[in-house]
């Protein structure tokens, strides 16, 4: 869905956002044209840090999705931190 978006705001001559999950949008977001921005909100920042190894350092404003060279999203859960979050 995130492509099709992107692909209509190209042809409309928009730029496009990422938001929420940034881990998740970093990917998807560097392979369109006409980014904008990725939000980068703290809050977000820090639930996905306290939950996965593998999240990705954007100091200085800059983001590398797939640096590390991990699999897929390059995320793994950390299964402790979110077993104590669990709801049976």
């Amino acid at each position: 869905m995130w492509l099709r978006t992107a692909a209509l705001a190209e042809a409309a001559g928009l730029d496009i956002s990422g938001h929420c999950a940034p881990h998740l949008h970093a990917h998807a977001a560097a392979a369109v044209p006409d980014l904008r921005h990725l939000e980068w909100f703290h809050d977000h920042i820090r639930i996905e840090r306290m939950f996965f190894d593998g999240t990705s350092d954007a100091t200085g404003g800059t983001l590398r999705p797939g640096a590390s060279g991990a699999p897929g999203l390059g995320l793994a859960l950390r299964e402790e931190a979110a077993r104590r979050h669990r709801v049976a």
